[in-house]
């Protein structure tokens, strides 16, 4: 079987690319938007199993996925993380997803329906977290935030290979493992910098309110600023009859001005 590929947009399909996915005999390469490796899935089917690896040291497993005719068990081998349970009720049109094994709660349910997958969270009958809307000529899979017609969250795109085959429920939970966002996985999406922001215009984002916002001095073209150039605050001097004296009046000096040993005197007199 010739490797599919699958692309991972951000929103629709005119979105960033944020992943990609190598779907092959063997298994399935999670790749970032930079095509550096992120997960690897192994497929073993003679023991209903897909097995989650490290993607530097292969011979390590991270976790374990066994399938059933009742679903699928996730077992984990990481500190503080809880197998899960995917099991299916009402003929297969339901998934429930229960935290701590096969007698744990209900996390999250997901029910197969003509429009397509819905997810929802809280329990059995939690609100609808999102949807999986399978395209009708196989090409895509988009996840809306919310319900139906909610915000497109992700469109994947899918390249010799028809999205169809996991919108059975043996399938799907397969896909659900390698479409899943794991820890520390979010991505930071950089938006592009605007033509007039690059020409000085306006910033992107707004000024915060501890920057300077009075008027700035600025360097003089090939050159050094200067000393004198730089508004420094007065400093008067210290002997207040000497600035009395005299009906002109003096003006107090700049620091620069000051010698060591009228500053010395001032501080003696303190």
């Amino acid at each position: 079987m010739a490797e599919g590929i699958i692309t991972e947009h951000t929103g629709t399909r005119e979105g960033q690319v944020i992943r990609y996915y190598q779907y092959g005999r063997d298994g399935v390469l999670v790749l970032d938007g930079r095509k550096n490796v992120r997960r690897l899935y192994v497929f073993d089917p003679s023991s209903d199993m897909i097995t989650e690896r490290d993607p530097v040291k292969r011979e390590t497993v991270l976790r374990r996925f066994l399938f059933d005719r009742y679903g699928m068990l996730e077992e984990t081998f990481s500190f503080g993380m809880r197998p899960r349970s995917f099991r299916y009720e009402g003929g297969g049109q339901q998934i429930v997803v229960r935290e701590g094994g096969q007698y744990g709660a209900v996390g999250k349910t997901f029910t197969f329906e003509p429009e397509g997958i819905s997810e929802t969270a809280w329990g059995r009958h939690g609100e609808i977290e999102r949807v999986y809307i399978f395209s009708p000529d196989g090409d895509s899979v988009t996840f809306r935030a919310g319900g139906w017609y909610g915000p497109p969250e992700r469109t994947l795109l899918f390249d010799r290979i028809d999205a169809g085959i996991f919108a059975k429920p043996e399938a799907f939970l397969q896909f659900l493992i390698f479409t899943e966002r794991g820890a520390g996985e979010s991505e930071i999406i950089v938006p592009a910098i605007p033509e007039n922001a690059r020409r000085g215009g306006e910033p992107l984002m707004g000024r915060s309110r501890f920057a300077f916002a009075g008027k700035r001095h600025e360097t003089p073209a090939g050159g050094r600023i200067k000393a004198e150039d730089i508004e420094i605050d007065f400093i008067p001097e210290g002997d207040a009859e000497k600035q009395s004296s005299g009906n002109k009046e003096r003006r107090p000096k700049r620091s620069s001005e000051i010698s060591y040993e009228e500053r010395k005197g001032t501080r003696r007199s303190r």
